[in-house]
Parts: structure tokens; sequence; C-alpha cells
């Protein structure tokens, strides 16, 4: 599977609106281009669908990733040990030890120029983490988990006053 093979992520995003999978798609478009030689780690979890991008098959090893939350249809473009990378303008959100990423509300607005460089020491970063690189794989789309169990939005009750 590659690039190429969207049908399990397609299914995984059917929940959410066409304008936040329209995003989605871009995104990783945006990434498949510039990495066709990463992998794709697809993750269909309780709280939001998470893929990102890694030269092995392992989470630990990704360098980007994207999330949608379910229940705040919030886009992220994220990157694992984002703290270590240099972001001069300050644009990565987050203060963990590890995860840093932007909030992705519009295409036609999102930094590719920055966010490409970020990328690439991301990649640089993430290949010095692989200590076998026999475990380097080569432009798969792997679904490594898929909850059962999915949050729901929660929906506020209409108050109604009685007369």
């Amino acid at each position: 599977m590659s690039k190429e093979h969207s049908t399990d992520l397609l299914l995984f995003l059917k929940p959410f609106n066409a304008e936040i999978i329209k995003k989605v798609m871009w995104l990783r478009e945006m990434v498949w281009n510039q990495y066709p030689q990463a992998n794709e780690l697809i993750y269909d979890n309780y709280n939001a669908v998470a893929f990102g991008w890694s030269p092995t098959d392992k989470v630990s090893h990704v360098f980007c990733s994207i999330a949608v939350g379910r229940t705040s249809n919030n886009v992220h473009f994220g990157f694992y040990r984002g703290d270590e990378l240099s972001d001069p303008d300050k644009i990565l959100l987050g203060n963990g030890k590890q995860y840093r990423y932007i909030l992705v509300n519009d295409i036609n607005d999102f930094p590719a120029t920055y966010i490409n460089d970020l990328i690439k020491q991301a990649y640089q970063n993430s290949l010095k983490k692989v200590k076998d690189p026999n475990r380097i794989q080569q432009g798969l789309t792997l679904v490594k988990s898929i909850s059962e169990k999915k949050r729901k939005k929660r929906i506020k009750p209409v108050r109604t006053i009685n007369k």
C-alpha cells in the first residue's frame, strides 16, 4: 500500500465534514509528495483520527503527523519530538516535552514553506533515531490501530421553558 491507498483513511474520516476531509487530504498529499519513501501509520483512535509518517513502522520514528479531534474537529499538523526543532518564528503550539503542532484552519493560510523546513528537520532527526537500518521500509500505508469505541461529540441539550 502507498500514497494511492486511501480507502481505509477515507473510511475513518467519514464522520467528519467535507471541509475537514479536504484539509486533511491536502496535507496528506503535501507530505507524501515530499517523502514518498516514508511510511504512513494510521490510527483510528477513541479521541481522534491520527496518522503520521515514519521511515520505519514504529510510531517512535514518526516525524510529522495529522490529527483530527472527534469532538473539536480541529486539524493539527504536528511533529513528534517537535521540541527538538528550530522554530524561529515560534508558530508551533504546545508546551509538552515532545509534541508541537499548528492548527490548520485554512489551507490557503497554511505556512507551507516554513512547515516544509520543519518537516525536513524532523525527518533528519527521525532517521538519526533509527538504530537498526533493517527496520527502514519504503512507502507503505499501515493501519496500526482501530478503536472499537469512538468518542462522540457532545450536543448541548436545548433548554425548554415551561409556560
